[in-house]
């Protein structure tokens, strides 16, 4: 079995060219992208042996979905649906003032209507850690359930169970996400939280630091990760905060640089690794993220190490 399993929902991402707009646009790029499998992707090239759960439609598009995922060296455990049909979302880029746009199309898909008695919950039980997101329970009542009940397996067979919040506005409202994501703590081990969500979402005020400890004393979680952006981020682990500066990047895109850090983080600490060294690995492998286009850090674990231990002038000889 894999040492972790990862659950969520895999898009397929349309992308006009360069800077194009949709409502112009004659062509697309298209690439697959989901929170859970870019992080396990992230910790399946970093040497964490990986596994995506998920429900895909029986269809040339959740094929293609699937297929690309295969290509990156992920294996998958889904179930094939006669009903429902693959999300997409759209991706218009642009600097400021125009900022770039996220346009999710998730109504119907195959996913939402996933229930835990669907899945070879044995693939949770065996693994050594569990990964989801806030936005999966985001998707329909049936994944709220869903994530629930894996959680709670998870945590029976004493699978690490880890969480990115991952709060998106375009998905439920504040008050909703609050509620059903705070319902979900109990079965966490690993909890990472944008400091940004950690305050309008769950109204925890202070600085990162002191947002990272109240989490884990309140909720009495293993670890808590708060990620500052640009700052960096901080870890909470045995009441103890470690600090890590974000490193030096030349951004060529920024969709699934969190899910990177996510991914480094746990293959980092499934190495033994302790706290500080994987928040070394995770905003090593952000940055280099934030330089490859697409959703997906296609990074080997000597190009990240090459990043923490600041080797080199920048040109690959």
């Amino acid at each position: 079995m894999s040492e972790l399993v990862t659950f969520g929902e895999s898009m397929l991402r349309l992308s006009p060219p360069g800077s194009e707009r949709l409502e112009r646009t004659t062509e697309f790029e298209v690439q697959v992208g989901g929170a859970e499998s870019n992080a396990a992707i992230a910790a399946n090239r970093l040497g964490a042996d990986s596994i995506w759960v998920s429900k895909v439609p029986r269809s040339p598009l959740g094929r293609r979905a699937v297929n690309e995922l295969h290509e990156y060296g992920l294996k998958t455990s889904v179930v094939w649906s006669q009903e429902g049909r693959q999300g997409t979302y759209y991706l218009e880029r642009a600097g400021a003032p125009r900022g770039t746009n996220v346009i999710y199309d998730r109504d119907d898909t195959a996913v939402s209507t996933l229930s835990a008695d669907e899945l070879d919950l044995e693939y949770v039980r065996n693994a050594r850690m569990f990964f989801t997101t806030g936005i999966t329970p985001a998707l329909s009542e049936s994944l709220r359930e869903t994530t629930m009940t894996l959680l709670k397996t998870a945590k029976q067979a004493g699978t690490t169970t880890a969480f990115d919040f991952n709060y998106r506005r375009k998905l439920w409202s504040p008050e909703v996400a609050r509620e059903t994501l705070a319902s979900l703590f109990l079965g966490i081990d690993i909890l990472i939280i944008a400091a940004r969500d950690a305050r309008s979402i769950l109204d925890v005020e202070g600085d990162p630091r002191q947002i990272a400890h109240k989490l884990g004393s309140v909720h009495e979680f293993d670890t808590v990760v708060v990620t500052r952006g640009a700052d960096g981020a901080v870890g909470w682990h045995d009441s103890v905060v470690h600090e890590q500066d974000a490193y030096e990047t030349d951004t060529v895109s920024k969709i699934g640089t969190g899910d990177a850090f996510t991914g480094a983080f746990l293959a980092s600490r499934l190495d033994g690794d302790d706290v500080p060294t994987a928040l070394e690995y995770a905003g090593a492998t952000a940055a280099l993220k934030r330089t490859i286009p697409g959703d997906v850090a296609l990074v080997t674990r000597d190009e990240v190490e090459r990043v923490i231990s600041d080797d080199g002038d920048g040109v690959s000889r």
